[in-house]
């Protein structure tokens, strides 16, 4: 739902907010619970505003964690089954360092986002 992007990307709460009801009015008859389930949620969905625009791309951004997933994927759906849990957790382990060598690109601004965590993480962020 391309719609919902405005919400989450909105320059304020007050704005957020604004846009989610005219996504309820345009979706909500035909979506009444993810809509319900949003408005119902309201008050923790949008803490993150009161941070700065970069760290909040990297709170709504997944496309990092989809990436890490599909590499599980890829290592784990040839894998009938595993002895224990323990060669589970080697075989992600591998998998995830295999991954690190082909990331190359940092996330766009990386760097503001970084002193911005900084700023706001004081003591726990370096």
């Amino acid at each position: 739902m391309n719609d919902l992007k405005p919400v989450y990307q909105a320059v304020s709460k007050e704005v957020a907010e604004d846009t989610l009801l005219k996504l309820d009015e345009k979706w909500g008859k035909l979506y009444p619970i993810v809509l319900q389930s949003w408005q119902n949620k309201w008050e923790n969905l949008s803490v993150y505003f009161k941070y700065p625009p970069e760290i909040r791309k990297v709170i709504y951004t997944t496309n990092i964690i989809e990436s890490i997933h599909r590499q599980f994927r890829k290592l784990t759906k040839t894998k009938g089954a595993f002895p224990n849990e323990n060669s589970l957790l080697k075989l992600l382990y591998m998998g995830i360092q295999n991954a690190i060598k082909k990331w190359n690109m940092p996330m766009w601004n990386w760097n503001l986002t970084l002193s911005q965590f900084t700023i706001f993480f004081k003591g726990r962020f370096r």
